[in-house]
């Protein structure tokens, strides 16, 4: 039995504890970062938490002589970016080491925000092993910049923050998951393999390089506003736009950076005129994409629209020899679990 994990209620200070943590999948995008060792980034993002049927990384970890870290079956040296999130847990507990046994459910480095579900699992299963006064989002956000949104349920907003130190680059619940009941995500798995450019070389290059990508730190708060106006009223046709058009400039600003970084594939063009094609056939926005790094599209629409959207992703991409491999349907979902003892 899990049960969502409540950081004023739920004890700490365990030997050993297995959390589930869900994928984010940002709405407004975060790209770029002004710290490249804290993961702060250049602007604020926003996200919505998926629920974890099908889509999740299970983590167990236990109090150890010695840090142990195996990975979807595989005995791994512990990272970097491990090492930043532990060694932040080590100021509080010097002592600390784990034995830590974790799995996702979904293709990693595909541009499915693998490691952000990742590093937020294992955030939650330190600090339940070694309480800390760090907040859990922060932990998450050193693993993986993205790893803090999936701290939380339902539409959360990472804040840029303006702290050298990062203290106030945390995220934070904007609407709980049954805010918006009627609302359904479709991930559509056009390719499980890992991208060519993974996501922290490919912002780097954005950076230093990209002209484009000035323009868009300028007005992504603008966006931001615009957006969670558009969650609170439950306005779809507004959501999509901002979602898509968001999406659509995350990408133009990778084309932009020298050399050009492409994530997008043939089919992920085609999924993108599909659905502006099904929209100008019902007269408005019923149907929305976006694109993390990678080709896999995920798709949004309200419950009302959804065996339409479905059999039309259906009957255009799947099948013998179809270019999208898999579709896994998702509703907004709650923050991390954590299993209860039986």
């Amino acid at each position: 039995m899990y049960n969502e994990i409540e950081w004023n209620n739920t004890p700490q200070d365990k030997d050993e504890v297995t959390v589930r943590t869900p994928v984010n999948i940002a709405v407004i995008k975060y790209w770029g970062k002004r710290d490249e060792k804290l993961n702060l980034p250049l602007h604020s993002s926003l996200s919505v938490t998926l629920s974890m049927e099908n889509m999740y990384t299970e983590t167990s970890a236990r109090r150890s002589k010695d840090t142990v870290f195996c990975i979807n079956g595989k005995i791994e040296a512990p990272t970097k970016r491990f090492d930043r999130l532990i060694n932040k847990i080590r100021k509080d507990h010097p002592e600390a080491n784990v034995d830590i046994t974790t799995h996702n459910t979904f293709p990693t480095a595909a541009g499915l925000a693998s490691s952000a579900s990742g590093y937020a699992a294992l955030a939650c299963a330190l600090k339940l092993l070694y309480p800390t006064r760090s907040n859990v989002s922060e932990l998450a956000r050193l693993g993986s910049g993205s790893a803090c949104r999936s701290t939380a349920g339902g539409f959360v907003f990472w804040e840029k923050g303006v702290e050298v130190g990062g203290e106030d680059s945390v995220s934070k619940q904007l609407f709980s998951a049954d805010h918006w009941p009627e609302l359904r995500i479709l991930v559509c798995v056009v390719c499980k393999d890992e991208k060519a450019v993974p996501s922290t070389a490919g912002m780097q290059s954005t950076v230093q390089t990209s002209n484009l990508m000035k323009h868009r730190v300028l007005h992504v708060q603008q966006r931001i506003e615009q957006i969670t106006e558009a969650i609170r009223l439950k306005d779809f046709s507004k959501f999509g736009e901002i979602t898509m058009r968001d999406s659509n400039e995350m990408h133009a600003v990778c084309l932009d950076t020298y050399p050009p970084i492409a994530y997008l594939n043939d089919t992920s063009h085609q999924i993108i005129r599909s659905v502006h094609e099904y929209n100008s056939e019902k007269g408005e926005v019923k149907a929305a994409y976006t694109f993390d790094a990678g080709p896999n599209a995920v798709l949004f629409c309200e419950e009302k629209d959804l065996l339409e959207v479905r059999e039309r992703i259906k009957s255009k991409f799947c099948g013998d020899g179809g270019r999208v491999s898999e579709l896994v349907e998702c509703k907004i979902g709650c923050g991390p679990l954590i299993k209860m003892s039986s």
